[in-house]
């Protein structure tokens, strides 16, 4: 059974926006509240968009081996805790994971049977700076940094079981609704 749904895209492709919307759908799928040591952006809350620790705290995490994947993405540490997919696959609920793509190799490569990979394409570069320039939470720098590592994460995009481009919200949201009906 595939109970495991991970989302992957570049920075600014919309897949925390495509997360929330399937969630509303769908509500019986639980999110996995990530780890982040990166600072908490206005609206977001902690428990509830991410885990937010301190550098010290996500280390303990990583020696004690709570994570089944961790990165350092634009220059702070996000991972996903071991025990979200532990109790999900003994409670045989279904989990939505919102990760980078080495994230997402990871929970398919340790858990390949109970794993659907889903890549959110923008549709284009320019317009992915756009979003990002738009969300007003990042610096010129941090946006280019993002820019720069999208080259890197769009070279994942084959080795996801789909890919849906994010070109309008709505159908996109739709495409993503219908593949987890599935």
């Amino acid at each position: 059974m595939k109970n495991i749904i991970v989302i992957s895209a570049p920075s600014g492709a919309g897949k925390t926006t495509l997360c929330g919307e399937l969630q509303r759908r769908k509500p019986h799928i639980k999110f996995s509240v990530s780890c982040t040591t990166r600072p908490k952006r206005e609206n977001e809350v902690d428990g509830v968009n991410y885990h937010f620790l301190s550098d010290q705290e996500f280390t303990k995490k990583v020696q004690n081996n709570e994570f089944v994947e961790y990165e350092n993405v634009h220059g702070y540490y996000y991972g996903t805790l071991r025990k979200t997919l532990e109790d999900a696959l003994a409670q045989q609920e279904m989990v939505l994971f919102d990760v980078d793509v080495n994230g997402a190799m990871a929970i398919k490569s340790n858990y390949p049977d109970n794993t659907c990979t889903i890549f959110i394409l923008p549709p284009s570069i320019d317009d992915l700076k756009k979003r990002l320039i738009q969300r007003g939470s990042e610096t010129e720098e941090r946006i280019d940094k993002r820019l720069e590592r999208t080259a890197q994460e769009m070279e994942y995009k084959d080795k996801f079981d789909v890919c849906i481009i994010n070109d309008n919200l709505a159908i996109a949201a739709e495409e993503l609704n219908e593949l987890i009906t599935k």
